[in-house]
């Protein structure tokens, strides 16, 4: 593990494998090095051509965190990160991840190649957008506890889990992992903002975004769909690819070569 200082002086963990371009992950929603083995097996994939950069987000894992938060703050972590690798870089997010990716590269961050798998852009009424007060609560339930009420509103709002499944996933030993870093559930909120609000021009934001974009879904979520279309269509520089069948959690090798061959460029 090594760490690279933001802006703020929070300090950031990230781990490096490979040789070659580089290639930063950026994860989604409670993803972290220590918790999410899947990101660190695609990571080993891409190092066979790329130096790849998986890093924990702040507040999670062994990185820092230092309120209040600010999507800007994320934005100057992954600009740290690109300075530490000596950029430019490609960079590679999941989910809110890919949120946050696009976030800053439209900000100017030094990033000569994006790939988003499925970013959270909801341009159409076939899901419910997200409650005005999503962030809010989010932050509330994670602040006063038990960490596991955070956790539950997440994942039947955003997700959309039954309510019943909730007993047997708080049975999983993966349960504890997200609770603690229930608290960084807001801070997804808070990046996916506006993008989640329904509207045919949500992906409309990210239309100063030059750099030759790889957008991706594995066409199992109709409104995950219709928002990778949409982000395709806004940006002028954008390819556009579903994995047939691929859940939201990708499976490392269906994805692996196709990032590889799009960051060898």
């Amino acid at each position: 593990m090594s760490i690279v200082k933001s802006r703020d002086g929070t300090t950031i963990a990230f781990d490096k494998v490979g040789d070659g371009p580089p290639v930063i992950l950026v994860g989604g929603a409670f993803q972290h090095r220590a918790f999410d083995p899947r990101t660190g097996q695609l990571a080993a994939l891409l190092a066979e051509r790329f130096t790849v950069y998986r890093y924990d987000r702040r507040g999670r894992g062994d990185s820092g965190d230092t309120p209040p938060y600010a999507v800007a703050r994320e934005i100057e972590d992954l600009d740290a990160l690109i300075s530490e690798v000596g950029g430019p870089a490609g960079v590679y997010g999941e989910s809110s991840g890919g949120n946050l990716v696009l976030e800053a590269a439209a900000g100017g961050l030094a990033i000569n190649r994006i790939a988003v798998w499925e970013a959270n852009i909801l341009v159409d009424d076939s899901r419910p957008p997200l409650p005005d007060d999503y962030v809010r609560r989010l932050t509330v339930l994670a602040s006063v506890g038990p960490r596991g009420e955070a956790v539950a509103y997440f994942l039947t709002t955003a997700v959309g889990v039954p309510p019943e499944y909730l007993a047997p996933m708080r049975a999983n030993p993966m349960w504890a992992g997200m609770e603690a870093v229930a608290h960084t559930l807001a801070y997804d909120g808070t990046v996916v903002g506006e993008s989640m609000s329904g509207t045919p021009a949500a992906a409309q934001q990210w239309r100063s975004v030059t750099v030759p974009t790889l957008v991706l879904d594995g066409g199992q979520s109709p409104w995950m769909s219709a928002g990778a279309d949409a982000l395709a269509k806004a940006l002028p520089h954008a390819v556009r690819q579903t994995l047939v069948g691929q859940e939201h959690g990708v499976a490392p090798e269906s994805i692996g070569p196709i990032l590889t061959e799009f960051f060898a460029g």
